[in-house]
């Protein structure tokens, strides 16, 4: 009969799609086993920076060393005279339940990095403000013989004044926001294209530290050692 003839050929696609869900709910569990155990295995590695304030009578001071590397692709970038920019920056926030946080100050540090084919010398310049803010002016500079000593230079910073104690009362819970980045804005058009979906691009750090209770007489703020017990 007609109705009965059709029954076996519809049970049997739907047999098969059944089948062929299993499979994929199947592969996808192993997958997903497969992430997870990785995950586990693969802790995450410890962060290398040392950031340390130190809070004295003339002020409120930063000192910090930054593990700053950069891929062969950057690298070949800056050998072919684009030169880079870092950009620190830090916030003094004060915590207030009654209202929104209060940012007390705001300061900013540029540190330009180029390549002097001629002499075949790294040269850092540092200014204080933001990259290509007007009236920007770099009052330092350092020359260095390698790559690796000029970015150990880069990332590090003594003694950092964020506020004077004659404008800072230094009352109530403060904490201090701190950045670090490559600010690929400062680079030419061309090379600013589908940069920012390239980690080899992405150097950035963030760090909420806070804020000292009590005056210290340290020269500067003693920074954590990073080595482990087996390298000292």
């Amino acid at each position: 009969m007609p109705c009965c003839s059709s029954a076996r050929p519809v049970d049997e696609q739907l047999v098969g799609r059944r089948r062929a869900m299993l499979a994929l709910a199947a592969a996808a569990l192993l997958l997903t086993a497969g992430s997870a155990s990785a995950v586990l295995e693969s802790p995450p590695a410890a962060d290398p920076a040392q950031l340390a304030l130190v809070r004295r009578s003339e002020g409120l001071f930063l000192s910090a060393r930054l593990p700053l590397e950069i891929s062969p692709t950057v690298e070949e970038v800056l050998r072919k005279g684009v030169p880079l920019h870092f950009l620190w920056k830090a916030d003094l926030i004060q915590s207030r339940w009654y209202w929104l946080d209060k940012t007390v100050a705001s300061v900013a540090r540029t540190v330009r990095l180029a390549y002097q084919p001629l002499t075949r010398r790294w040269r850092l310049s540092y200014a204080s403000g933001t990259p290509g803010a007007a009236g920007l002016q770099y009052g330092l500079h350092q020359n260095f013989d390698s790559l690796a000593d000029a970015l150990l230079s880069a990332g590090h910073v003594s003694n950092w004044k964020l506020i004077d104690a004659a404008r800072w009362s230094g009352a109530g819970e403060q904490r201090v926001e701190f950045s670090f980045a490559l600010d690929l804005t400062q680079l030419p058009r061309p090379f600013q294209l589908g940069l920012f979906n390239q980690s080899s691009w992405n150097i950035s750090l963030q760090k909420t530290l806070d804020v000292p209770d009590q005056i210290s007489n340290e020269a500067e703020p003693a920074l954590p050692d990073s080595r482990s017990e087996d390298d000292a």
